[in-house]
């Protein structure tokens, strides 16, 4: 099984546009962050995480040919706004493609984008998905998924557990519930916004925190502002946690 980050940003991106500090004018390809999502391959099955505004941009990137499955954490624009770009999966592979989420997520997503809910035209012209439920661990060819409930703030959303590895991203809060499932990790991709403190998304400091409570062989950081320089970064963390980057691949 292979973790592809797509993207490793917060909802700015980065380079921010009109910023013009350090980070944002970085010649280091590391600091160059489009909106977080990651896909998941295991032999045929491709997994896809969220379906942010930089979709388009990101599967051309990866080469990604096929999608299985779409898995949403939440409804928040920067990882849903670009659901409009699944439509040439649909083309190329003529079939309607199923998304996973939960019920808020789920009703928000049929609501804002009703018309790719709607049966499959006949060129394939427009998003043709299907909407599930997904509140219990499920099977995509080799990879087992099970959804895990964080808070984002006072939002409940999803992180997912694929296997021995774990995507938390946009969190506040791990109830000792979800802490349950995340027993055994080998990877954790863990939320970590900036350095200040924020009323929805781990810090540095809680990300620190929640990486050594859990305990993973290794935590990568991801959903990073402008205000965390990689290689600045990188050289602060203890040899377990690095931040992760556009394009980087964890082959489990």
């Amino acid at each position: 099984m292979k973790i592809i980050f797509l993207g490793t940003g917060s909802s700015a991106g980065t380079p921010a546009i009109a910023c013009h500090c350090p980070v944002c004018c970085s010649a280091d390809p590391r600091n160059h962050r489009l909106r977080a999502s990651i896909l998941v391959q295991d032999g045929d099955t491709n997994l896809l995480v969220d379906t942010g505004p930089d979709l388009r941009q990101q599967m051309l990137r990866a080469d990604v040919q096929v999608l299985s499955a779409v898995l949403y954490t939440h409804f928040h624009a920067d990882h849903i706004n670009g659901v409009d770009d699944l439509r040439a999966f649909n083309f190329a592979q003529k079939i309607v493609i199923p998304c996973h989420a939960d019920e808020r997520t789920a009703m928000e997503l049929e609501t804002r984008f009703r018309y790719c809910f709607l049966p499959p035209d006949i060129t394939w012209a427009k998003p043709s998905l299907s909407m599930h439920r997904i509140a219990s661990p499920q099977t995509f060819g080799g990879v087992a998924v099970t959804p895990i409930p964080v808070l984002h703030g006072q939002l409940p959303i999803l992180g997912y557990r694929f296997n021995d590895a774990a995507y938390l991203t946009d969190l506040k809060i791990i109830p000792d519930s979800s802490l349950m499932l995340l027993q055994g990790l080998k990877v954790l991709i863990l939320d970590c916004l900036h350095y200040a403190e924020h009323p929805t998304h781990l810090n540095v400091e809680e990300a620190l925190y929640w990486a050594q409570r859990i305990g993973a062989e290794r935590t990568i950081f991801t959903h990073m502002t402008h205000d965390l320089d990689y290689a600045t970064l990188a050289a602060e963390l203890p040899e377990t946690v690095i931040p992760a980057y556009d394009g980087m691949v964890v082959d489990l």
